[in-house]
């Protein structure tokens, strides 16, 4: 399994082909956007440049990363030769679905489809499939290239070989993958984001202002970052739709996003994406200038 797909080029897209493609792995990175590949191109040379600068990799390992990454714009091209295709779409269901169902029609039976969702069912997506067996979740943590984790999310249909290749796949990139069962939110998000939610609800009540929520789980909890300050970078869209999916999921109140985030969205302040969200941001940058109270 030496050809990789990766299907959408932003944050979580740019950095997968990043991490395979310095493991040895060619990788196709689709996107529909050309502009959207130039900018994901740009991105990972930075990436990889830092990383020389830390002394990490040599130039030599930038270069040889670079000329593993070709990038498409048409889906059958960019999938035609992957033995594993790795979807890194929108965080929306039916653009997932579309996405599975046309790859089960390109791709050979035997080419492993995974999704890098933070959040909807492993299970609906494969049952669009023509093989369910082959679908699997890969949750990749941000920044891909740094983070260790890679959640792996067995769907009902599963088979216990895809989960092992899968597995084994994680470690040689150098992950430590940890296998999960398909119910909403999978572990990371059912754990996570009732606390940001939670955060947010502290915020909302006025019982402390963005910082000192913020301040008080960074240094009585240990966190490298408050809730807050993390629901910015993951996004604040993409928090609302992951508490969707564990509401509708579990049908429990205690998963119902706080009216300020609902309200947050609406308006358009997603955090570092937006350069406003609990904090404010430079332009294309999550260097914090303005880390004042939030007024609920």
């Amino acid at each position: 399994m030496k050809n990789i797909t990766v299907i959408g080029s932003g944050t979580m897209g740019n950095g997968i082909a990043h991490t395979f493609a310095q493991y040895g792995f060619e990788v196709s990175l689709v996107d529909i956007s050309g502009d959207a590949l130039s900018k994901a191109l740009q991105t990972i040379s930075n990436n990889l440049g830092r990383q020389v600068k830390k002394g990490t990799i040599t130039e030599e390992v930038k270069t040889e990363t670079l000329s593993r990454i070709r990038v498409f714009t048409d889906l059958a091209e960019g999938a035609q030769n992957a033995g594993l295709v790795i979807e890194a779409a929108t965080e929306n269901q039916e653009i997932k679905l579309k996405l599975f169902k046309q790859l089960s029609e390109i791709c050979n039976e035997n080419v492993i489809l995974a999704s890098n969702t933070s959040s909807i069912s492993i299970t609906k997506i494969a049952s669009v499939t023509k093989h369910p067996g082959n679908v699997i979740g890969m949750h990749f943590m941000n920044p891909v290239p740094v983070m260790k984790l890679v959640e792996v999310i067995r769907g009902y249909a599963t088979t216990d070989a895809v989960t092992e290749t899968i597995m084994e796949l994680s470690r040689t990139l150098g992950k430590d993958p940890v296998e999960v069962n398909d119910y909403p939110g999978f572990v990371a998000n059912r754990i996570l984001m009732p606390m940001i939610n939670e955060a947010i609800y502290t915020l909302y009540e006025g019982v402390a202002g963005v910082q000192e929520i913020d301040t008080v789980m960074k240094l009585g909890m240990a966190h490298p970052m408050g809730p807050l300050q993390l629901a910015d970078f993951i996004g604040l869209d993409v928090c609302l739709a992951i508490l969707k999916v564990l509401h509708d999921g579990f049908g429990n109140p205690k998963y119902a996003p706080c009216p300020l985030l609902v309200n947050m969205v609406t308006a358009g302040h997603l955090g570092a994406k937006t350069g406003s969200g609990f904090y404010k941001y430079t332009a294309g940058s999550k260097d914090l200038i303005v880390a004042d109270k939030f007024s609920a």
